[in-house]
């Protein structure tokens, strides 16, 4: 078993849509970044990311790279799954916080689990919390969103190159 943390946060602007799991928020701000700048996923892949061993979400997602400019995260973290199980692991577990002021984000858990689901992780192994941060700091003040993700990975094959025929 493989154990990761990841973290992401971004700046609160207008003239973006506010997107966390993949979910459109209704709301007036949305965040600014390379891609959609979905900070919950974002957390999730580098917490995905950093179980398998894989260095970190910039390296494997760089933001000098056009391809990712305004790149859906949902599928950002589609590959990031298929690749961690091409490595022969499989996600058995995420615990995700947001941290936000406003909106709240409790009438869309829900949905964002449903959403995170769609990559190939089974709802029921899906656990999203939404926290404030007390009005203190950027994110208390309104100017910014993180996220914090823990995912626990299972290896499903081993691939031994000294002895292939042992299993």
């Amino acid at each position: 078993m493989r154990v990761g943390l990841g973290y992401d946060s971004h700046r609160l602007v207008e003239g973006r849509r506010l997107i966390l799991g993949g979910v459109e928020l209704t709301f007036d701000k949305g965040l600014a970044g390379h891609s959609d700048a979905d900070v919950l996923c974002h957390s999730i892949i580098d917490a995905i990311i950093g179980a398998a061993g894989l260095g970190d979400i910039g390296r494997m997602f760089p933001d000098t790279d056009a391809t990712y400019k305004d790149a859906c995260s949902l599928d950002m973290l589609r590959l990031v799954i298929d690749k961690v199980r091409q490595e022969g692991f499989v996600v058995t577990w995420l615990d995700c916080i947001v941290i936000m002021e406003r909106p709240k984000l409790a009438p869309y858990i829900e949905q964002i689990k449903q959403s995170l689901s769609s990559t190939g992780i089974a709802s029921n192994l899906i656990n999203v919390k939404a926290k404030t941060n007390e009005g203190m700091g950027f994110i208390g003040r309104g100017e910014g969103v993180a996220s914090l993700a823990t995912c626990t990975l299972r290896r499903v094959r081993r691939l031994n190159t000294l002895f292939p025929a042992v299993r």
